[in-house]
């Protein structure tokens, strides 16, 4: 017999008549709610950040992903509203976590966001809820500590209210893929949570990927980024040793791809980015220890990863002193490109942010140029870095600098101009050679 908690909350998502609670507003949750929105169904979005209420109020988005005219439909239409006010989460029928789930300076999982999101959901939980959560973690969180801190209001999951987990998969800045077209891979804490799942992400996006237990959602999402973390740093391992063989990395993989099986091209550049890749593995990594058992390859992939800013800009010092005669303690360094992938604003865990960092250890100066990045924001790590402003790369410029670091090859660049006003450009991304614009003082990285 299905629990009257199960009945009232299915017909609900049928009809499209419960309200969706989203708990921040990023990266992940605005187009999240602006997805869910337009299936049809009304979404209160929760943020504790005032300033984006702010923006929200006046129908202006601070995700690239999600346009001004998309939310000012959803706003207008009725569709979605913001606050910072969690007491209206007891209005809400599935409330959605998409916090950060950070890690600790010595890469243990941060749970702080995520723990107390789940106390202030328990403040207002109410039989007939469903809970999911979205936020990238170890195998266990969801059952472990989100469902935990929920039944210590007496209230029991599966009978009352129900828990799910849906990996997010956002990828700023891909114009193939959004948040309704992408999969989503949903499970929940019983047959009927996972009966609420699949309806509820069914209607918003346009398919579903159901699996037998919430731990196994959070294992899919930790693979699809030690994936990419670990071959990652392969390429990346690979590019120095084919370096000091005198062979170009960027090379070989054009060439290596053009066979039909058995390959997929990754590319090396000057360290990981983003909120996925450099910190996803050590949720995985830190959990096996309750195991005992050794994550060796996943490490090891980290540290590769983790030691390219330092790589970088050991090349960058050689190529000075080589071609310019001049130390890295003694020059002006313009890194080009400060959001950790091209095209985007983002710049979390950026490598960039940690390349500026090295040089001026190291007593070089270093600016930034970043069309889609005016002023470096506040950050966890780099706070003496913070209201940096973007340098405008004109001719007269550039030529003042020694050298020109390039870490993320966005589009919009001049290159060709860059190219000629440059005295010394070391690329860490092989654009100056896929743009035919190679040149003797052109040093790849």
């Amino acid at each position: 017999m299905a629990s009257p908690s199960f009945d009232t909350l299915s017909r609900k998502i049928e009809t499209r008549t419960a309200r969706a609670g989203i708990i921040g507003l990023g990266y992940v949750g605005l187009p999240l709610a602006m997805a869910v929105a337009r299936s049809g169904f009304a979404v209160t979005g929760f943020d504790i950040d005032p300033g984006k209420m702010v923006a929200l109020d006046a129908r202006r988005s601070y995700i690239d992903a999600v346009s001004d005219e998309a939310l000012a439909a959803e706003i207008d239409a009725g569709r979605f509203k913001a606050t910072t006010d969690f007491a209206g989460l007891a209005d809400c029928d599935v409330i959605i976590i998409c916090v950060p789930t950070p890690l600790t300076k010595h890469r243990d999982p941060d749970l702080s966001f995520v723990e107390a999101t789940s106390r202030s959901i328990a403040a207002h939980l109410r039989p007939g809820q469903l809970v999911v959560l979205e936020s990238t973690t170890y195998p266990g969180t969801t059952d472990d500590v989100v469902k935990v801190i929920l039944e210590g209001t007496g209230l029991k999951s599966g009978s009352d209210f129900f828990v799910g987990f849906s990996p997010e998969r956002e990828d700023p800045g891909n114009q193939h893929y959004h948040t309704a077209t992408i999969p989503k891979v949903v499970a929940g804490d019983g047959a009927e949570a996972l009966s609420l799942m699949k309806a509820f992400y069914g209607a918003a996006v346009s398919s579903v990927v159901p699996v037998s237990s919430n731990a196994t959602a959070e294992a899919v999402k930790l693979t699809e980024n030690i994936f990419r973390s670990v071959n990652i740093a392969l390429v990346n391992e690979l590019k120095t040793v084919y370096a000091a063989m005198g062979i170009d990395v960027w090379e070989v993989i054009d060439a290596a791809k053009t066979k039909p099986f058995g390959y997929m091209p990754f590319y090396p550049g000057p360290g990981l980015g983003g909120h996925c890749i450099p910190i996803d593995p050590f949720y995985l990594t830190w959990k096996s220890r309750e195991y005992e058992l050794p994550t060796r390859f996943i490490e090891l992939a980290g540290e590769i990863n983790s030691a390219m800013p330092r790589y970088v800009v050991g090349k960058l010092a050689e190529a000075l002193d080589i071609r310019a005669g001049k130390a890295l303690s003694r020059s002006r360094v313009l890194v080009l490109g400060l959001a950790y992938k091209k095209n985007v604003a983002d710049i979390r865990e950026s490598p960039s942010l940690r390349l500026i960092e090295i040089i001026e250890e190291r007593g070089g100066r270093a600016d930034y140029h970043d069309p889609f990045v005016a002023e470096i924001p506040p950050t966890r790590e780099y706070q003496a870095l913070k209201g940096r402003r973007s340098v405008t790369p004109t001719p007269e410029t550039v030529a003042g600098y020694d050298a020109v670091l390039v870490a993320t090859d966005h589009d919009s660049v001049d290159y060709a101009a860059l190219v000629k006003s440059a005295s010394l450009i070391v690329d860490t991304r092989n654009v100056f050679n896929r743009l035919g614009l190679s040149a003797d003082h052109v040093i790849k990285a």
